[in-house]
């Protein structure tokens, strides 16, 4: 297994096309939420994953909100319960803090991942919030 923290200009056209596939496979298949995943924010964002051979296994990705903020999105494992998630913003972090200038990250949780994220010092910021009809809320982790 394999990690992986590129810009979207690094990702080789066949790396993206499993990112998205993984996408749609959690995001659209899994949780049945219908939204515009392509926004345009790729083009901007590190993109962090680990990959077996040619499959993604954990991705995320990570860009600028503004001048002090980095946010994480589109968090992802397609196992539950073995680490990977763990590893994945372990990984992610560092490939973060080696690639941005930040005060900041920035991550819209869902609900029932709250203490997920708090092993990691993220800190909720905000109540309850409804996106694509799933509870989140948002959490900061500060350096």
């Amino acid at each position: 297994m394999e990690f992986n923290a590129k810009f979207f200009s690094e990702l080789t056209t066949h790396e993206l096309y499993e990112i998205i596939k993984s996408r749609l496979e959690i995001f659209t298949v899994e949780q049945k939420v219908a939204y515009q995943d392509l926004d345009d924010i790729d083009y901007d964002a590190l993109h962090c994953f680990f990959c077996e051979g040619e499959k993604i296994l954990a991705y995320l990705r990570a860009f600028r909100i503004d001048d002090d903020t980095i946010k994480l999105g589109r968090v992802l494992t397609l196992s539950h319960g073995d680490g990977l998630g763990r590893k994945l913003m372990e990984k992610s972090i560092d490939a973060v803090k080696d690639a941005f200038d930040f005060k900041t990250i920035h991550i819209s949780a869902q609900k029932y991942a709250i203490g997920f994220y708090e092993k990691f010092g993220f800190v909720v910021t905000t109540d309850v919030y409804l996106e694509d009809s799933i509870e989140h809320v948002g959490m900061d982790f500060s350096l």
